[in-house]
């Protein structure tokens, strides 16, 4: 009997040790929010999460889309621009020792915000959420970085390069990297950092809180298909790479790494090992069963196989700079009007020759 009950008190005491704690910003963001229901299906896990109010019918919306008791997803009240996040005093005496993975997702994503912006939200605010990480004592600070901190980089970018990141004159990719650095040399407690490359809608549903990021390169290559004359061919542009991943993948891929041993002070790419062409992409339209068809034959998991996501590189192909700096110029030109859509196809016939591959 002393035998039986000693062997029930060891296997309690195992089943208390993965009861984890965990502290999120940017829940309720694209990725944020899918990740924070990945942390709950954990048994007796408990996800605090940073939000500006405690508006009912906001929070209503979370708890219905996360499926768990309230009891195990509880807001903390903050904001992102104050220092430890705005946090009270009281509760972070509450939450103090408690913390086992402190994830920061809460950035601007925003390519068209202002320099300004994208420092108070993206620089102050990284060292705002590490203040508070700290203040917490939590015991582990997860990164969502990108591979913007990369900048415009030529070449291969690798995991363990970070100063090598090149032209990065841009706000977000300057802030983005800049942030990175910030948990790299001042974090205080173990870190790991995560650079996705595009993140578009889940592999299966295709579901997709928002139409930005890649999406809007993909409307510019249909419209560009209209605007062309048909003998001129779009091989160049369409036969270039993208590096997207769903969302799913990401998530699964974050919830694997975060919970490994001995990872920590490790910069991982959540990105595809075998980028999709433009023109195999642009075939979806929007049809996620075929992506996750085509995953399926690649081996590209979507939340099977998490290893996938290590020592991998960004591939940025050389002549892609200037390529990428006359289709902007383009897009902007014909959203505008500036130009008519025959010299927008000379414009576009240069910035293919560029990308051919």
């Amino acid at each position: 009997l002393r035998r039986g009950g000693l062997a029930v008190y060891e296997i309690s005491l195992l089943q208390e040790e993965v009861r984890l704690e965990y502290f999120v910003t940017g829940a309720t963001g694209f990725i944020g929010k899918r990740l924070v229901r990945k942390l709950l299906a954990r048994p007796g896990s408990t996800v605090h999460f940073l939000t500006r109010s405690h508006e009912p019918e906001k929070l209503e919306a979370l708890y219905a889309f996360w499926g768990v008791d309230k009891g195990r997803v509880l807001p903390v009240i903050g904001d992102l621009k104050d220092k430890q996040l705005g946090v009270s005093k009281a509760e972070q005496k509450r939450l103090k020792g408690r913390i086992d993975h402190f994830f920061h997702l809460a950035a601007l994503y925003d390519l068209g915000a202002s320099a300004e912006e994208d420092e108070a939200v993206n620089i102050a605010g990284t060292r705002n959420t590490l203040s508070l990480a700290e203040a917490l004592e939590a015991r582990c600070f997860h990164h969502m970085s990108s591979i913007a901190a990369a900048g415009m980089f030529e070449g291969i970018f690798r995991e363990d390069m970070f100063e090598e990141a090149e032209n990065l004159e841009h706000p977000y990719f300057r802030t983005k990297h800049e942030a990175e650095g910030i948990v790299r040399k001042e974090c205080k407690v173990p870190w790991r950092i995560y650079r996705p490359s595009s993140v578009v809608g889940d592999s299966r549903s295709g579901e997709m809180d928002k139409v930005d990021g890649p999406y809007y390169f993909f409307k510019i290559i249909q419209k560009l298909r209209k605007i062309l004359p048909p003998w001129m061919p779009t091989i160049g542009l369409e036969g270039g790479r993208i590096n997207i991943v769903p969302v799913d993948f990401v998530v699964a891929a974050m919830d694997h790494i975060a919970h490994l041993e001995g990872q920590d002070g490790k910069c991982f790419h959540l990105t595809d090992p075998s980028p999709h062409r433009v023109g195999d992409v642009l075939l979806i339209e929007g049809d996620w069963a075929v992506l996750e068809s085509r995953s399926e034959e690649r081996d590209l998991p979507v939340v099977d196989s998490p290893r996938l996501v290590r020592r991998q590189a960004v591939p940025l192909a050389a002549g892609s700079t200037p390529a990428i700096v006359i289709l902007l110029a383009m897009v902007v030109m014909l959203a505008t009007g500036l130009v008519p859509p025959v010299l927008a196809a000379l414009l576009a016939a240069g910035a293919m020759l560029l990308l051919k591959v």
